[in-house]
């Protein structure tokens, strides 16, 4: 019988993805498949890694049951020629007797600056041998500090009479030309490009790719990135052009002369750029950044600021400035400025790009030549203008969340952000503008200015955030879940800008790391964003200090380092996360030194003799007050210091890191983690528990910590969860009462405990407070405070994601029941155990793994639940059904006892019948409880 099935092969170059899509038929044991109808598909661009031993990783999918990788072959060449032959002369793995199928790593010949390498696998499976995929490519970029000699950084270290170097520096784009001649026929040509802050490239005219925001943020004194495009199709032989618009980014910060002791300030706008062109007869030419160059900063970018907004003269047009043969009399000589300190490294993450478009819902007049405009969707991105009018007419935009009672902008919470747009018309044809270097957080837009009557046609919004797949779907009968959900996609999205940053909107948009640390876990089920948090990770390990301290700020664009757990601890739990989600082991070998010392260093500082931590900065940052009434302009910057918080988790980091030193070899390290836990468990109970039954103040927050930490001794437990719910469905009539560091455990917490339909009760409240009563008041976003509706101002954005706590690891782990087996992580083996509770009629989740695509569907339909699932190929899955016994489930004799699939059925004695499966599609019926 033959089966159709596909195989889908991934090129994965540390967090690079090329895909390879093709159907074929099942064939048997050592036949070959047939790969006719082959289709390729480009994820990412993988140009220009310095990774001198990528890894490569591959799915297999398809229909067919069981399927399971038993061996491997993969071929690495230098050209295409040579790999069309079945040869690899960078590497041949040879047959390899595994089923390891990601993060197999490069084994071949040394790798060399700017190579081209192309390679392709064959996979044996239980189901039949593949025939070789379709090719995928990488290139290494220029990996040397030294291959940078003789290209110069170019920029011009002063302010022009219209900028302002001052608290609200306005500062204008600086243009940059050069011109050169290609006298043979072109084979290949690349551009690796600096260009900080942010740049835009062309090439004869024409933008080179389509990111947006280029490159991502670092901390410049630490590492700088490069980029690396193919411009082959862009030059042409003869007379060509590059041009460069640096726009000013993080490098030249917003707020110059604000706080310098706070703020770091890394100077004017620079950039270095190779162009490696190689033709035809084999020769080679590079075209550098020098003194060469044009430059001018006299343009119609007047000035451009993450936070107050970009000004747009378009009578400063210059037209053809980036083609041959343009005028550049006015312009000056680019100047010789000095390199930053960071370190060169290759970009191996996404940029940003424009992901969507909005139209808006609505326009209404305030006054004379003010309106307000709709877009129906808190959003983070830029408005595109159709505008038509007058020489000099300026156009106005106005970027705020909300409005007033009176229609007018609600800007208190954006703190002294301009968030301004101003664009000032050349004049005649209809023009169309939308910025370049700047992003804004808004819902409304104020127009002033505007020629005519404006229409809602006459403007779209451009959703901007990093080129990041969505990876996850959830959906459930209830729909304050689903809008939560909805919710949250938004507002996680608009805060990825090349680093998770707290919020798009006022003067901060920072990558504060107590934001995340919970929350990215639910984020990865939505996102494939382990690229950015693995390079956020980096910016992490950048920023911690000879001593080993880590700020609560990565990168450190704000000097906080205020020595706490909860905040830099961050970084474990992200480097938990991936590896639990992803199975990449490398993020704990390149992070383990940098967690091991900074725990040191908070343990010399801050435990004291009886093993208590005593320094914590914030607390349970941002607990509701107890009323809505009592929260009234109140304000949410206060910290309440906890020893209790710092001493757990101090606890569950020993935890976390001797499983950390047991995954990469570092045995002799556990037994002192070990030691030490015991020690801190020890005191935490003797001076945080008390005989009643709760810890500390009994606050939700301390019985959480001690229970989902596993501080609490067993003859307690009951006792400190019955306070818990105590405190829950008595004192806070059904409601949560936790800040950031509590939400995090509350919903998992509840369910491992058997009140998941508390956790449900609480998910779905539309009172306050909760992420219901958010939508209650007409959030579209997740706010950064419980009472964001009537708080002060001061500390009040409408798009935070840090209340997010667990909830959306919640949804996909407890509720879909879609979780990574710790002993077996990156869903190589998939824990399905999810809670069919009561007030839902039906769960339907999918996320698409390392593996490939994961679903779990189950309705109710009368007396009986039908689970579907899908577990995908060369994985397994342990799922677990609500069942008295194994006969309980439909179809029992067919389905189960005598299918391939299935692997082991067991019965617990908790009334749970295991199955462990194969990969496959299941659909399984079953009595409800």
């Amino acid at each position: 019988m033959t089966i159709s099935k596909s195989f889908i092969f991934i090129l994965f170059v540390l967090g690079y993805f090329a895909s390879v899509n093709f159907p074929f038929e099942q064939g048997t044991e050592g036949e070959a498949v047939d790969l006719s109808n082959l289709k390729v598909e480009m994820l990412t661009n993988p140009e220009g890694i310095d990774v001198l031993r990528p890894r490569l990783s591959w799915q297999l999918q398809g229909d067919a049951a069981g399927i399971k990788q038993t061996a491997y072959q993969v071929l690495v060449a230098s050209s295409l020629e040579i790999l069309a032959q079945n040869e690899g002369d960078l590497w041949n793995s040879g047959k390899v007797e595994e089923e390891t199928s990601i993060h197999v790593k490069y084994d071949g010949k040394p790798l060399q600056n700017r190579m081209e390498a192309y390679w392709k696998v064959r996979v044996w499976t239980s189901s039949g041998e593949s025939n070789w995929s379709e090719p995928s490519h990488w290139s290494m970029g220029i990996m040397y500090y030294n291959d940078w000699k003789s290209t110069r950084w170019i920029g011009m270290d002063r302010a022009f009479d219209w900028d302002e170097v001052s608290t609200f520096s306005r500062l204008s784009a600086r243009y940059f030309r050069k011109e050169f001649n290609a006298n043979k026929e072109i084979k290949q040509a690349k551009v690796h490009l600096m260009g900080l802050g942010l740049y835009e490239l062309y090439i004869n005219g024409e933008k080179i790719g389509d990111q947006v925001l280029a490159p991502v943020p670092t901390d410049y004194n630490h590492n700088v990135k490069i980029n690396v495009f193919d411009v082959s199709d862009q030059l042409r032989q003869g007379e060509n052009a590059i041009g460069v618009i640096l726009g000013n980014g993080r490098f030249f910060t917003m707020r110059q002369d604000y706080k310098p002791y706070k703020i770091k300030t890394f100077g004017f706008p620079k950039m270095a750029l190779q162009l490696h062109i190689e033709y035809l007869d084999g020769s080679k030419v590079v075209i550098r950044t020098d003194e060469s160059w044009d430059f001018t900063a006299d343009g119609p970018i007047r000035t451009n600021n993450e936070y107050d907004g970009e000004e747009y003269d378009a009578r400063k047009e210059m037209p053809g400035w980036n083609l041959p043969g343009f005028d550049t009399d006015g312009w000056l000589k680019a100047s010789y400025v000095q390199e930053p300190e960071g370190t060169f490294e290759a970009q191996m993450t996404p940029n940003m790009k424009i992901m969507g478009e909005l139209k808006p819902i609505g326009i209404s007049k305030l006054e004379q030549d003010r309106y307000i405009l709709d877009m129906g969707q808190n959003m983070v991105g830029w408005l595109h203008m159709k505008v038509r009018g007058n020489q000099g007419q300026k156009v106005t935009l106005r970027f705020a969340e909300s409005l007033k009672e009176d229609g007018e902008l609600f800007v208190r919470n954006l703190r002294d952000a301009k968030v301004t747009d101003i664009y000032t018309l050349k004049g005649g044809e209809e023009e169309d503008w939308e910025p370049k270097f700047v992003y804004h957080g808004f819902r409304y837009v104020e127009i002033t200015g505007y020629p005519g009557t404006p229409s809602v046609t006459d403007f779209t919004g451009k959703m901007v955030y990093d080129d990041i797949k969505t990876v996850g779907s959830f959906e459930t009968s209830d729909p304050t879940i689903n809008q939560i959900y909805q919710n949250s996609w938004w507002g996680i999205a608009g805060n990825y800008k090349g680093m998770p940053v707290d919020c798009p909107q006022r003067n901060e948009r920072q990558p504060w790391l107590g934001d995340r640390s919970t929350g990215a876990l639910g984020e990865n089920f939505m996102f494939d964003n382990a690229r950015l948090y693995t390079k956020w990770i980096d910016d992490i390990r950048y920023s911690q200090r000879a001593d080993g301290s880590i700020p609560d700020v990565a990168p450190a664009f704000w000097r906080y380092y205020s020595d706490n757990m909860t905040w830099p601890g961050t970084m474990l739990m992200i480097v938990d996360m991936l590896y639990q989600q992803t199975g990449d082991v490398q993020v704990i070998e390149d992070n383990y030194q940098a967690m091991k010392k900074w725990l040191e260093y908070m343990r010399i500082n801050y435990m004291d003799e009886n093993y208590i931590l005593t320094k914590d900065s914030y607390g349970d940052w941002c607990v509701p007050p107890p009323t809505i009434e009592a929260a009234t302009g109140q304000n949410a910057d206060v910290k309440n210091p906890s020893k209790l918080i710092s001493t757990a988790y101090h606890y569950y980091f020993m935890d976390l890191m001797a499983d950390f030193a047991s995954r990469i070899g570092r045995e002799p390290d556990i037994p002192e983690y070990r030691a030490l836990g015991t020690h801190i468990k020890a005191a935490f109970n003797d001076t945080f528990y008390n005989k009643m039954g709760y810890y500390g103040d009994n606050k939700m927050t301390d019985n959480l910590l001690a229970l989902a930490f596993g501080l609490v001794n067993e003859n307690h437990k009951q006792k400190v969860f019955n306070s818990l719910v105590e405190t829950i469905e008595v004192e806070n009539k059904g409601h949560l009462s936790t800040g950031v560091i509590g939400t995090q455990w509350l919903m998992r917490t509840l369910t491992q405990n058997g009140r998941a339909d508390l956790a449900f009760r609480i998910a779905t409240n539309r009172t306050y407070p909760s992420w219901g009563y958010m939508l209650e008041n007409g959030a579209t976003t997740i706010w950064e405070l419980w009472h964001g509706n009537v708080a002060n101002p001061s500390m009040n954005s409408q798009n935070h994601v840090m209340l997010l706590g667990d909830l959306i690891v919640w949804y996909y782990e407890n509720l879909a029941g879609i979780k990574a087996d710790p002993a077996n992580p990156g869903f190589k083996n998939i824990l399905m155990d999810p809670s069919f509770i009561d007030q839902l009629d039906f769960v339907k989740a999918s996320h698409e793994s390392i593996y490939g695509k994961i679903s779990s569907h189950w309705i109710k339909n009368g007396t009986e639940i039908q689970w579907d699932i899908t577990v995908p190929a060369n994985a397994t899955a342990e799922v677990f059904i609500p069942a008295k016994d194994v006969k309980s489930i439909s179809n029992y004799k067919k389905r189960l006892e005598k299918s391939n699939q299935i692997a082991d059925i067991q019965s617990s004695k908790t009334g749970k019948v295991k199955l462990k499966l194969m990969s496959g599609k299941y659909s399984f019926s079953f009595p409800t409880l």
